[in-house]
């Protein structure tokens, strides 16, 4: 930093300097996926005000000074980064939580979700200590569980707090259908929703390109009587995440771009449809209070609506059976 007197030979201070950029974005957990998150975020533009928060205080220092020296290249963004003091994150619009634990070996499902828990009862309550009406983005796995969780510790309104869901998912999906098509991923239309993980449900159904749907031109797409064997995409998608640990160890990039395409969304309120979870109580004769991904417009104040997917009634017994096995799960966190 410059001394003193250079600084007052140099400029003649006309205002007081505005501290507040009105698009904060704090980052709980610079793991890969944090980090991801971040870089994409900075690279982006979304943001010029970014705030990391881990626990590893060397991790989070390191990463946080190598993205400051890029900041010549990220029309110049204010990183700042603490690892316990959470008054940092004032008056964030958008936080991103990234941090959790990973599953052990031979550890059940509920198990690893009340460690997570225990960890977002250390971290939810003192974001909202400095943060009256942010909007949660919540990425940790199991996130349609977690996002849950964010919501009942948070006190926000529930179109606030929303989990990433089935979003890379369906980025997932429509990028398989793509190579077998020939045609860009984004001229490709369908949705993955309900769960995030091996019980999602593929949208067949309505799957179309330029309005044709799929289903017109092969009734059995999807189904296992099916000679050209669609239903594989389904299954390259649930396994896509386990098949990129098992090369590289993590996954964090695709995960990374749907979170800013996310925050996008919410910066310049433009009511695009991600697959996001959300609370579905009331869709689809859902009576249980879970969290699931479904097609929702996000805008400057979050979710603003949700669409009524008219679904076929395997389609719904699917997704009925996807809460049911949350709503299970649910039953035994210890608030």
């Amino acid at each position: 930093m410059a001394s003193k007197p250079t600084y007052g030979k140099l400029f003649t201070d006309v205002s007081e300097p505005v501290t507040k950029t009105g698009n904060k974005v704090t980052i709980i957990g610079v793991g890969a996926v944090g980090m991801a998150c971040a870089f994409a975020l900075l690279s982006e533009k979304q943001t010029n005000d970014l705030v990391l928060m881990d626990m590893d205080r060397n991790k989070l220092k390191g990463e946080m000074l190598d993205l400051q020296q890029g900041a010549a290249f990220l029309r110049n963004a204010r990183i700042q980064e603490s690892a316990d003091d959470y008054s940092i994150t004032r008056d964030s619009r958008i936080i991103i939580v990234t941090a959790g634990a990973r599953q052990r070996e031979g550890e059940s499902r509920l198990a690893l979700v009340q460690r997570n828990t225990d960890i977002f009862k250390s971290i939810i309550p003192k974001l909202m200590e400095y943060n009256k009406n942010p909007i949660l983005i919540i990425v940790s796995n199991p996130v349609d569980i977690l996002t849950y969780v964010a919501w009942k510790l948070s006190g926000l309104p529930v179109h606030k707090v929303i989990g990433t869901g089935t979003n890379l998912d369906t980025s997932r999906f429509k990028y398989l259908i793509s190579q077998r098509l020939d045609i860009a991923p984004s001229s490709c239309h369908g949705w993955i929703i309900g769960e995030h993980g091996d019980n999602s449900v593929p949208v067949w159904s309505s799957v179309n390109v330029s309005g044709v749907r799929l289903t017109e031109l092969n009734p059995k797409i999807g189904t296992k009587e099916d000679e050209e064997d669609w239903l594989s995409l389904h299954k390259e998608v649930v396994q896509s995440a386990y098949e990129i640990i098992k090369l590289k160890g993590y996954t964090s990039w695709a995960i990374g771009l749907s979170v800013c395409d996310i925050v996008s969304g919410i910066m310049r309120n433009t009511n695009n449809l991600y697959a996001l979870s959300t609370l579905i109580k009331g869709f689809h004769c859902i009576q249980d209070e879970v969290f699931l991904s479904l097609p929702a417009a996000v805008g400057v104040d979050g979710i603003s609506k949700v669409v009524n997917q008219k679904l076929t009634p395997s389609e719904v017994q699917q997704l009925q059976e996807s809460a049911r096995v949350i709503a299970e799960v649910q039953k035994g966190i210890q608030f």
